[in-house]
């Protein structure tokens, strides 16, 4: 089959529509090829996405931000649905770090002392490509 070409170019977004997205390209690149483009800036969930193209075919623009951080979230509510949010918080966190280290070439030490920042934690296409989010520049 064709290959499918995906262009990223986005401040990020809900991770639970990340995993949406990066489950779907898990399931097409069982078929086909999946190319990925982060052109502009590449941020947030978005990094996970550039990442889960097809190994080779994972291109990014000279110019283009790559965006890391850790998850962030907001919940109002009593003390157990707060502490309830948190470790579901911490789970989804959990999930990030393990998909983004399985399609890039990071460890998750890599991985964790980047988001131990507590920033965000800006890449150029260079430094995308040594972390094996991208594999080449557009």
């Amino acid at each position: 089959q064709k290959p499918i070409e995906f262009y990223i170019s986005t401040y990020g977004g809900n991770a639970d529509d990340m995993f949406a997205i990066y489950d779907m390209m898990t399931v097409a690149k069982r078929n086909c090829e999946v190319h990925t483009f982060g052109i502009g800036k590449v941020m947030s969930a978005g990094v996970l996405l550039l990442a889960n193209g097809s190994p080779g075919k994972r291109k990014v623009g000279k110019h283009c931000r790559v965006m890391i951080h850790s998850c962030n979230a907001g919940s109002v509510g009593d003390i157990h649905d707060l502490k309830n949010e948190m470790l579901a918080i911490q789970h989804q966190q959990d999930q990030y770090i393990n998909a983004l280290v399985e399609v890039s070439s990071m460890t998750k030490r890599q991985l964790s002392r980047l988001l131990d920042r507590k920033v965000n934690v800006y890449l150029t296409a260079e430094e995308a490509i040594e972390y094996g989010i991208a594999d080449e520049i557009i």
